[in-house]
């Protein structure tokens, strides 16, 4: 089970584009919103963002002293949180593969206070720069559709993992009902967009962002993309009616 990545083409919300232009054409995005992504992030979904970021937390089980990797970390959510659990002893690296997301994220951690176990590294979710066995723990919230070869990412993360580690996935998914379905389209291709003109001056990246959602595989899909990489245990929760879902597995 694989996802719609094909050779030398994949996909750029709904454009068919040449694998070797994603990595650019995303990156125009994310350079773009980089400075309202915080907003905008409440705004989109009305502040739920926090509440399954928080299920994301009580899930990764992260203890004092673990390592953990904050895959697509963007703007730091989450690493604040894993630095204050893992203390001193332990360790958090926020990777972003873009430059002006890792720098807002750098920043606003500072301002927070991040105590000095925070390291800041750009990095591709396909090749990471990371020794094998490395990491008790990795995150990558709302980033996973933003890679060009999701299988190459997902077995790059197993790599890097330490046997017994944990991978959790929160990203967009597909709504479990029809009528959520349509209501859940109308919003996103007409208030997104809106939304981004009015707040970033910028529709179009709001609508690559709604037309990536679409094209990223469904719940289970993305479970068996994590069992043919070699993740064990393997399962995933559903919130807001499926529009979100938490993936979860165990390195072997």
């Amino acid at each position: 089970m694989s996802e719609n990545h094909t050779g030398d083409k994949t996909h750029f919300g709904y454009k068919t584009v040449d694998s070797k232009d994603k990595e650019k054409l995303v990156a125009d995005v994310f350079h773009s919103v980089a400075g309202r992504y915080d907003l905008m992030n409440d705004l989109m979904s009305m502040g739920v963002h926090r509440l399954w970021k928080r299920f994301t937390l009580e899930m990764s089980a992260v203890r004092k002293g673990q390592k953990v990797l904050d895959i697509a970390g963007g703007t730091g959510d989450l690493a604040m949180k894993f630095s204050e659990i893992v203390g001193s002893e332990g360790q958090v690296i926020l990777a972003d593969i873009n430059d002006s997301m890792l720098h807002v994220g750098r920043d606003k951690l500072t301002d927070r206070g991040a105590i000095g176990n925070v390291e800041y590294v750009q990095a591709n979710a396909e090749c990471l720069p990371f020794a094998d066995n490395t990491f008790d723990l990795i995150t990558i919230a709302f980033g996973l559709r933003n890679v060009t070869d999701k299988d190459s990412a997902i077995r790059s993360m197993l790599r890097v993992l330490r046997p017994g580690g944990r991978l959790l996935i929160l990203e967009f998914s597909k709504p479990r009902s029809a009528l959520l379905g349509k209501a859940y389209d109308a919003y996103s291709f007409t208030a997104l967009p809106l939304m981004g003109k009015l707040v970033t001056n910028d529709s179009e990246s709001y609508r690559y962002l709604a037309e990536s959602i679409r094209m990223h595989p469904d719940q289970k899909t993305l479970e068996g993309m994590m069992k043919d990489a070699g993740f064990v245990n393997t399962g995933y929760h559903n919130m807001t009616g499926g529009v979100v879902a938490l993936h979860k597995g165990i390195k072997p």
